[in-house]
Order: C-alpha cells, then structure tokens, then sequence
C-alpha cells in the first residue's frame, strides 16, 4: 500500500492571505519531513478549498480565471502537487459554466459540481448543466483528457481526500489521507482459501495499516495545528496487475468482471472494508476506476465490463463511475441522462457517488484508446446507451428523491 495523497482542507481567501501561505509552506514541510524520517512514498500533496462559488463570490469570471492560475502557481513552489476549488452549486446557477474555461486555464487545478441538494433533491437543471460541462471539455484535449479534472457529484459531502471530488467545509483547516491499496485485497484474496479467511486476511491488513498511519496523522496534527479527519480506504489501484482492483475481485472466483457474480464480489470487498476497525473518511469503499485498472480497462475493452455494469455495482458499494472513456461524439443530453440515473442511485441509497466521464474526440464505441499517462491503462471506448431525456427530466426543478426507509416492507400487509 502507498499514500496516494494527503489533502489539506483549508480556505485560502480571495486574495490568497497571509495566514494561509504560512500554513500552506508548514504543512508541505512537515509533510516532507515525516516522509524522510519514515521512508515513507507520499506521492502527492494536495489542497481543497471550500466551493468556489461561495468563498470567491465576490469576484466576476475573469477575476475567478486569474485566481485559480495564481493559486496553482503560488502553491506549486510550496510543494502542492494539485488543488481542488471544489464544485459549482445548485445556488449558484452561473458556476457550471464556468467550469471548461477554469480548467482550460489552468495545469493541476480540479473542480466538480454538485447535482443534489439536501431537503430538495436531484437538481435537474444541475444535471444538464454538469452534462455540458462535459460536453465542452472533451475537444480541449484530442484525448479528452480535459475531463480527467472534473466529476459530477451526487450526494457528496465535504472532507474526502479523492480528487476531484475534494473540498473543504470551511470550518477550520484539516486534513485527510488517501490510499493506493488495491494491493491489500488482490493479496489478501489470494492468499484466503474462502470468504472467511479473504475477508480475514484484508480486515487484519487494513487494521495494520491504519495503525500506522494514524501515527503518521497525529505527528503531522500536532506539527501543522490541523484536524485530522481520516482515511479513505478506496483502495485506489494503479495500472499495473499486481495493484489491481479487478483483479482481486476476479481472485475470488469471478472468471471476468462485468459476468455475473461480479455484483456479489463487489459487495463483499465494500462489506469487508466496512468491518474493519478504521480510521475512515471519505467514500472508504470500492473504486472502480475503468481506465486506472489494467484489468477493469481490459475487461472493458473485450466487452465484458459495460457503464451499466458499473452503475449496478454502485448499489453496492463504490464512487459511482470513474474515468469512464466514452464516444467523441455523446451528446450533453446523452451524458446528462447517465449522470441523472447517478444523481437519483446517490439519494435513494443515501451514499456518496461521482461521475468522471470521458468522450474521446473523434472515437467511436469499441475503437482502442492510445492516453501516454502512467496512470491510465489504455482500452476501448465503452457504448454510452443513453438518449437525451424529455418531458418531466426538461423541467429546471427538483426531483424530490428520498432515502429507502428502513424496514419500510414491514409496514405493508401481507396478502
């Protein structure tokens, strides 16, 4: 297992103040220090302010550009290897479109956008609004890989380290870790010659672990003056087979991911995840990131693995749909249907989910994907079966979607 990321959550201000420079320029250096001392591999640094539609409020569209190059370029010298300005809001209409021109604009900055709203819903106007930012992003790049910096949010909320999701609740500087440890479950998984002993063998790694970096955390807290709010056990994977998500759920003894059974090894990682005795935060459950995955991005390519496969699973567990690459030629009304679908999924089961989607300019449904990132394995686009929806979902309201009630089945007579 490596540190994917630790993520300070603080507001730097509108005019990037003093205050938070120096807290800024402490936390890169002690996060520095620890990594030395323990020879320990933190591979990023990172920052998540607040919504910046609230906190830069005051500021008009340009301004807006100008700050967030010059916040990327000032805490890039501190050591910050990303930042996240968070999502648009519901409350604030204008922020979605602002979007495409913010990240056109800058290197390493993430942003987001928020389709539910608590006490009101899914909203649709949100949704459409978030489908276009999408849209517009995919020609930035001939890869489209202007999208990788931004993900539709439903029901998410503020403190977890995993861009982009990220962002800050502004209610004092704290700070999350984030973790590469898809390695933990394949090894775990294999070496468990049941589902009592593979979910035996990861619980008692992830409690090793969290023991240590919870030692990690408290240095760091005492050191910087900081809240530490937790981990998020995703268990992020890296293109590689041995860190593999999809592989240790196919060690279970599903043949390909995407067949059936894969649902109920889904459900049985994010169930062992939640039996251990951790310091979570965050999502803390399974990420399924197509293109991160050399295995989910083969199973993908051969056809086995679909996006509603994906949105299946996140019934049961995980972030929702993750770097998903899609036609060149999706239309806005095509992604706002899937993100629609995710939007509803996020309220009705009361969880977190995201949605990273990727048109691929000039590409078609099974063509081969050619990113050069080490992050990313390559694929084949994934069939987007969607339409634009009409009638009621082309309304600019809410769709009022409550949480299932527990128990509810109980109160119906039985015939």
């Amino acid at each position: 297992m490596k540190i994917r990321s630790i993520t300070l959550f603080a507001n730097p201000g509108s005019t990037i103040n003093d205050d938070f420079l120096g807290l800024a320029a402490r936390f890169c250096e002690t996060v520095g220090e620890i990594s030395r001392d323990l020879d320990l591999e933190i591979q990023t640094i990172r920052l998540a302010t607040p919504p910046f539609p609230q906190f830069l409020s005051g500021l008009n569209e340009e301004q807006m550009i100008d700050y967030a190059v010059r916040l990327e370029e000032t805490l890039a010298h501190h050591g910050f290897a990303y930042i996240s300005l968070g999502p648009a809001l519901p409350d604030y209409p204008a922020s979605y479109a602002l979007i495409p021109d913010l990240i056109q604009a800058t290197q390493n900055t993430f942003f987001s956008s928020l389709m539910t709203q608590t006490g009101k819903g899914v909203s649709l106007q949100a949704v459409k609004a978030s489908g276009e930012i999408i849209h517009r992003l995919a020609p930035q790049d001939p890869n489209g890989f202007a999208n990788l910096y931004f993900a539709a949010l439903g029901n998410v909320q503020a403190g977890g380290p995993f861009f982009p999701a990220a962002y800050h609740n502004d209610h004092g500087p704290a700070f999350a870790i984030a973790v590469e440890g898809a390695d933990l479950a394949l090894k775990a998984f294999q070496e468990g010659k049941d589902f009592t002993e593979a979910r035996s063998n990861l619980i008692t790694v992830l409690e090793e672990n969290d023991a240590k970096l919870v030692k990690i955390a408290a240095g760091l807290e005492g050191a910087t003056k900081t809240s530490f709010s937790g981990i998020d056990y995703s268990l992020a994977p890296y293109p590689d087979q041995s860190s593999s998500i999809g592989s240790a759920l196919e060690s279970l003894g599903v043949e390909r991911i995407g067949q059936q059974g894969s649902l109920a090894a889904a459900a049985f990682l994010a169930d062992t995840i939640d039996r251990a005795s951790i310091h979570r935060t965050g999502f803390s459950g399974l990420m399924l990131p197509v293109l991160e995955d050399s295995t989910l991005a083969q199973r993908a390519a051969d056809g086995s693995l679909g996006i509603k496969d994906l949105l299946l699973f996140s019934a049961v567990c995980g972030t929702g749909l993750d770097t998903i690459p899609l036609p060149g030629d999706s239309s806005a009304e095509q992604i706002s249907a899937v993100l629609m679908d995710l939007a509803v999924l996020s309220l009705r089961l009361n969880k977190p989910l995201t949605a990273r989607l990727m048109p691929i300019p000039g590409k078609k449904a099974g063509e081969e994907t050619h990113f050069d990132f080490p992050f990313f394995a390559n694929s084949r686009v994934m069939e987007l079966n969607a339409e634009g929806l009409s009638r009621a979902f082309s309304a600019d309201g809410y769709l009022d979607i409550k949480p299932r009630q527990k128990g509810i089945y109980d109160q119906v007579p039985r015939v």
